[in-house]
């Protein structure tokens, strides 16, 4: 059998390129990101021009494992409580060490910063080639659909990244980001992770920032994530002009283009594909898209949050 995979730079090539200052994407077990050395300010510019980034939203730094987070965040104990779920799909955000050595565009200039340890191998490999923390948040022009392939993220920059391919995203939404200040956990993001699992290992709920929060994280953003279609939200039925997004049940005759987050209903099986169905509607031209009800407990949460911010006012 053929692999359809693109054919981009190996692993070595790209650590090659990021200890140069290059930018290269790579894959995650979230979504792919675009990364760059976090301790050379030349090349973490490079991820905010090649985006169209704001300059004020902060960037993730991308650890090998807890030793190499440590040398950029203070972790209190209640921090380092929350590294049960690492590798994996949590960001923490902490205090930044006043001798860190990473770049003031990674963190857009707060005192805190942002790192998780990614919990995929190409990811951690790459890292470690590489020998420096990378920078990145996910490699797709600023706003727009996070990426779950490597094909997205080529076709997003139109060939003009190299690409790390690692295969699929397995979760297919960002990861969870959690503040911790003091005694206090608030989270910033939902993500891949949900926060009940958090609340679990903590043995307490934690709160969770308001919509006018100040940005101190990624994806905090009122209008992120968008397709180029017009998003309807809540939708039990689409309108005659409108595609539609199901999630386990699907109404009758339907006339439109229609997709299933997932047939089953399952919460874990909608968020792999959220992005994914997002981008084959994308591709086919779709204005309208209408989506129906999600629930909000478990990665629901993460998957309401993307919709919202989705179907904003750009």
């Amino acid at each position: 059998m053929s692999d359809s995979r693109p054919h981009g730079p190996n692993l070595e090539e790209c650590a090659a390129l990021l200890r140069a200052g290059k930018l290269c994407a790579f894959p995650t077990e979230t979504v792919y990101g675009l990364g760059a050395d976090a301790t050379n300010s030349d090349a973490v510019l490079s991820i905010y021009e090649t985006k169209g980034r704001p300059r004020f939203n902060p960037l993730i730094v991308h650890c090998a494992n807890l030793a190499m987070a440590q040398r950029f965040a203070v972790f209190s104990p209640l921090a380092l409580q929350l590294t049960v779920f690492w590798p994996g799909p949590l960001t923490l955000v902490l205090p930044q060490k006043s001798d860190a050595g990473l770049s003031d565009l990674v963190t857009a200039g707060l005192f805190s910063v942002a790192v998780r340890i990614p919990d995929h191998p190409v990811a951690l490999a790459l890292i470690r080639a590489a020998g420096r923390p990378l920078a990145a948040p996910s490699a797709n022009p600023s706003g727009k659909l996070s990426p779950t392939t490597a094909q997205q993220v080529i076709a997003g920059f139109g060939g003009r990244v190299p690409v790390l391919d690692g295969g699929p995203s397995r979760s297919g939404v960002e990861s969870t980001i959690i503040k911790v200040d003091g005694d206090k956990v608030i989270q910033l993001r939902a993500g891949a992770l949900p926060r009940a699992e958090i609340e679990t290992v903590l043995g307490t709920p934690i709160g969770v920032a308001g919509k006018g929060a100040s940005i101190a994280a990624p994806g905090m953003m009122a209008s992120h994530y968008a397709p180029r279609a017009l998003l309807r939200l809540d939708a039990a039925q689409p309108d005659e002009d409108e595609a539609y997004i199901a999630f386990g049940h699907e109404p009758p005759h339907i006339r439109g283009p229609s997709r299933n987050l997932s047939p089953n209903a399952d919460l874990r099986e909608a968020a792999h594909n959220l992005f994914a169905i997002l981008h084959d509607l994308d591709s086919i031209g779709i204005a309208k898209i209408a989506v129906a009800p999600i629930p909000h407990h478990g990665l629901g949460e993460a998957i309401n949050d993307r919709l919202a911010r989705a179907a904003a006012p750009r």
